[in-house]
C-alpha cells in the first residue's frame, strides 16, 4: 500500500540539536562523574543518530549496547503494545545505565523497556530522550534528560522515520500530510 503524500517542514535546526546534545552531555557527566563505566543503551531503530553524538559528546568511559523495541510498526500512531524484537548482549547487574530513546509520546515503550532493565538490577538507571511530546502521555513516566519538548506533532529525522523514510535528515521535521488534490 502506498504512503499518502507529505512535506517536511523543519521544526529543530541540526545546529539547535547540535548544541543542546553538548549541554545535555556536560549534565550527564556531572551526574555520572564518578562511575567506572556508563553503559549507554540505545532504543533502536530511532535513537541511533542521537546516541552517536551523544556518546561522542560524554567525556567519560562508555560502553554501548542496543535494544530494539516497537511499538508503531509503520503507523503514525503507537499500538501500545511493545515487543522487544533485539534484546542487549551485555549484563547491566550492578552498573549505571542510561537508557536512550529517541522520543517519548505515550510513554508505554520507556515504561515497558525501564521495569525490565530494572528487573536486572542496575546499579543506578537514568533516562534520555531527544524529544518529548507531553500532550500523548497515557502512562506517569518522565525521562531524566529531554532534548526538546515538542507540541502534538507526528515528527521525523535526526533518526526518526515514518514507514522507514526520512531517519537520514539532519534536523527534526513535522510530517504535513497532502490532501490528494494537492
Amino acid at each position: 500500500m502506498a504512503q499518502p503524500a507529505y512535506a517536511i517542514d523543519q521544526m529543530i535546526s541540526a545546529k539547535s540539536i547540535a548544541a543542546r546534545i553538548e549541554a545535555l552531555a556536560k549534565e550527564i557527566k556531572a551526574h555520572y562523574g564518578e562511575t567506572e563505566k556508563l553503559v549507554v543503551v540505545g532504543l533502536l531503530r530511532g535513537s541511533f543518530v542521537f546516541i552517536a553524538d551523544l556518546v561522542r559528546e560524554l567525556d567519560m568511559n562508555v560502553e554501548v549496547d542496543f535494544l530494539e523495541a516497537s511499538s508503531y510498526g509503520n503507523a503514525t500512531e503507537s499500538s501500545r503494545e511493545v515487543r522487544i524484537l533485539k534484546d542487549l548482549r551485555g549484563e547491566i547487574g550492578g552498573r549505571d545505565v542510561l537508557v536512550v530513546e529517541d522520543i517519548v509520546d505515550t510513554g508505554f515503550t520507556l515504561l515497558h523497556v525501564t521495569r525490565m532493565l530494572l528487573n536486572r538490577e542496575p546499579r543506578r538507571l537514568e533516562t534520555i530522550a531527544l524529544l518529548d511530546k507531553p500532550a500523548r502521555r497515557e502512562v506517569d513516566i518522565k525521562a531524566t534528560w529531554t532534548g526538546f519538548e515538542i507540541p502534538d506533532e507526528f515528527v521525523v529525522g535526526y533518526g526518526i522515520d515514518y514507514a522507514q523514510r526520512n531517519r537520514n535528515l539532519p534536523f527534526i521535521g513535522k510530517v504535513r500530510f497532502l490532501d490528494e488534490g494537492a
